[in-house]
């Protein structure tokens, strides 16, 4: 056997050696390490062998796949070092080719741009995985049993969950607010952070609905916060986004978590207020609800109603990015399409 090591080990650094580039070099490795690799057998014949003559046997292998392993790093930092090298022939007149651009989808950019708005007002940005449960999709939001929303008509459940209640029947999140309950359930308060991600609707699509789309909520959960501060928190989030002061108007709304619970309104960017398809000609166009934290949802992420309070908003992320854009159609933005994407870049 030992001297089957010996022919293997010349011929790996042979085949090392006159490897001419990394593609060539991850092959040979293959050849000389992988799985069907006549080193590999070996390791595997260790076993059969005389008990005293293994431990010797062993050890010579596991060298030599050592060496091998130590010549192929060694052969491949060569080939960057020489892939780096500038031939002498080389013309420095011609000119180069001139690498593919790249940049940031306009959502994204919009929430890195809320991002750093929020954390400069002092709040922590929160993520969560994009399945939740009944649990915390309605159950600890104060939905009743019978809601609408907990059908299959608004909600996607997930197969072989459909059937199950409370923690068992899982779906992809509908919105946001569910993972905040378990964030006021994970951290201690006060409470001020966001909580960027995308959603799933079972609706039909048109200029201004998706079935997948982003949401970016805010909460706030302390003691003797007014709900004035909200309102100034909204007008100076918006101001800092849009780079100039931006129409808003809060209307009673009923929303199951909240309480009081108002939509939000934002005065249409597309048409200057004069109306057009995106604001249904009215000039305002519903960016977010809000309110205070219901009683209830406080109770189900373990604090006492009586002693905290706060204020909510869950923004609608793709219709603020129409808004800075002029763009009339939420759809274009998640079509892929490059024509229209590099305008942003």
């Amino acid at each position: 056997m030992k001297e089957k090591l010996d022919a293997l080990l010349l011929e790996g650094k042979q085949k090392i050696e006159s490897a001419k580039n990394e593609t060539e070099l991850q092959d040979i490795k293959a050849l000389l390490l992988g799985k069907q690799s006549p080193l590999t057998e070996m390791l595997k014949e260790l076993p059969k062998l005389d008990v005293s003559v293994r431990p010797e046997m062993g050890k010579a292998v596991n060298q030599v796949k050592s060496q091998l392993t130590a010549l192929i790093d060694e052969r491949r930092n060569e080939l960057k070092m020489k892939a780096s090298e500038v031939s002498a022939d080389f013309d420095i007149s011609v000119p180069g080719i001139r690498p593919l651009g790249g940049g940031l989808h306009p959502i994204t950019q919009m929430c890195y741009d809320l991002n750093d708005a929020f954390r400069s007002m002092g709040f922590e940005v929160f993520e969560e995985d994009d399945i939740t449960s009944e649990l915390y999709g309605f159950d600890k939001l104060n939905f009743p049993p019978d809601h609408p929303a907990r059908e299959s008509m608004d909600t996607y459940w997930i197969e072989g969950h459909e059937e199950g209640r409370g923690g068992d029947r899982l779906c992809l999140r509908p919105h946001l607010t569910g993972g905040s309950v378990r964030y006021l359930q994970t951290h201690k308060a006060p409470y001020r952070f966001v909580y960027p991600g995308h959603v799933y609707r079972n609706e039909t699509t048109d200029a201004r609905h998706e079935r997948a789309f982003f949401q970016y909520e805010a909460l706030i959960v302390d003691k003797d916060f007014t709900f004035a501060s909200g309102k100034v928190m909204i007008k100076s989030i918006l101001s800092k986004v849009f780079g100039r002061d931006v129409p808003v108007r809060m209307r009673a709304g009923f929303f199951p978590f909240v309480e009081p619970g108002f939509e939000i309104d934002m005065g249409c960017l597309v048409c200057g207020g004069k109306g057009c398809s995106v604001c249904k000609n009215v000039g305002w166009i519903e960016v977010m609800p809000g309110g205070t934290p219901h009683p209830n949802v406080l109770r189900a992420a373990g604090l006492d109603p009586d002693e905290y309070t706060g204020f909510y908003v869950n923004i609608g992320l793709d219709r603020l990015v129409m808004m800075r854009y002029g763009v009339d159609d939420v759809r274009l933005f998640h079509s892929a399409d490059l024509r229209f994407l590099n305008q942003f870049r």
